[in-house]
């Protein structure tokens, strides 16, 4: 495995705020860049995680990690799934909740798709919170659909939670758990 830094692949200070403690836990170093994610079209969070790393990869040839994130309402057959940021742009979570308000079936998930290239290997790890659309958006914390997803086993939504309560159980952390257990024992174990 190479001894580069690894590359996180990542504009997003949300994101970085969660992740840096936890990259901190496994001991690994990350630099960022001003790259970013190549974003194809696909139904699967894992397949445009795995094809932003290979492309990442290619750019800088350094080993990368990067992640994508979907949405899936199962009222809404799944959407906005893998095109979470997308609708978030256009609609946001207001949009959402405008479109289940007369659904009683308000089940959800998050799903993280982390995708990881060093030139040798090209791995993909997914982690999932399942959870509840909120009726109304509640807290301030957090980002994204976080005012309106309630996760399986709170009261309260994502953005409600504090910073450290979420990241202990969030789909994110799942999936970059997943992947920092394998790099680090690589690392070890080359």
């Amino acid at each position: 495995m190479s001894k580069d830094r690894l590359v996180l692949i990542t504009q997003n200070k949300h994101k970085l705020q969660e992740l840096t403690p936890l990259f901190r836990k496994y001991n690994v170093e990350f630099n960022t860049t001003s790259v970013e994610k190549h974003e194809i079209r696909s139904e699967r969070v894992e397949e445009i995680a795995r094809v932003a790393a290979k492309v990442a990869f290619d750019t800088l040839q350094k080993p990368v990690v990067v992640d994508d994130t979907g949405f899936f309402v199962d009222s809404l057959n799944g959407f906005p799934g893998s095109y979470a940021a997308i609708v978030l742009k256009s609609i946001g979570y207001e949009g959402i909740l405008r479109l289940m308000t007369d659904k009683t079936e308000r089940t959800s998930r998050f799903k993280t798709a982390v995708g990881f290239c060093d030139g040798e290997r090209l791995k993909v790890f997914s982690g999932s919170m399942s959870g509840t659309v909120a009726r109304t958006p509640a807290g301030e914390s957090g980002f994204g659909y976080d005012p309106i997803f309630v996760p399986e086993g709170f009261t309260k939504t994502y953005a409600e939670l504090t910073l450290e309560e979420k990241v202990r159980i969030s789909h994110r952390t799942r999936a970059f758990e997943g992947f920092l257990r394998w790099y680090t024992s690589m690392l070890d174990n080359p």
